[in-house]
């Protein structure tokens, strides 16, 4: 199943109900898991991103509907990278 991994900051209606922030977290899960997806790891950051989440979906169809339910909430905006596990990696400089 293809691995992404989605940056994430809080916009400023996001970080006004911060507290409520974990349970828009496991909501996001649900979603994930309606499209076929699964979050595997969570982490909140400090930088330039304030969360950093780790997932994987059927399809990249499947990410950006659940990328674009959440965000459309108008709590956090993300940016979203196509993850490729060291196997694939490999096989791809394999053949080049």
């Amino acid at each position: 199943m293809p691995h992404f991994v989605t940056l994430v900051r809080y916009t400023h209606q996001g970080l006004s109900k911060v507290k409520e922030s974990p349970s828009r977290l496991d909501a996001a899960r649900k979603a994930a898991e309606a499209v076929g997806g699964k979050i595997q790891a969570w982490y909140l950051t400090m930088g330039h991103y304030d969360a950093v989440l780790i997932s994987e979906f059927p399809s990249d169809e499947a990410c950006a509907k659940f990328t674009l339910s959440v965000t459309a909430l108008g709590n956090i905006s993300t940016e979203t990278l196509k993850a490729f596990p060291e196997a694939d990696y490999r096989k791809i400089c394999g053949s080049l």
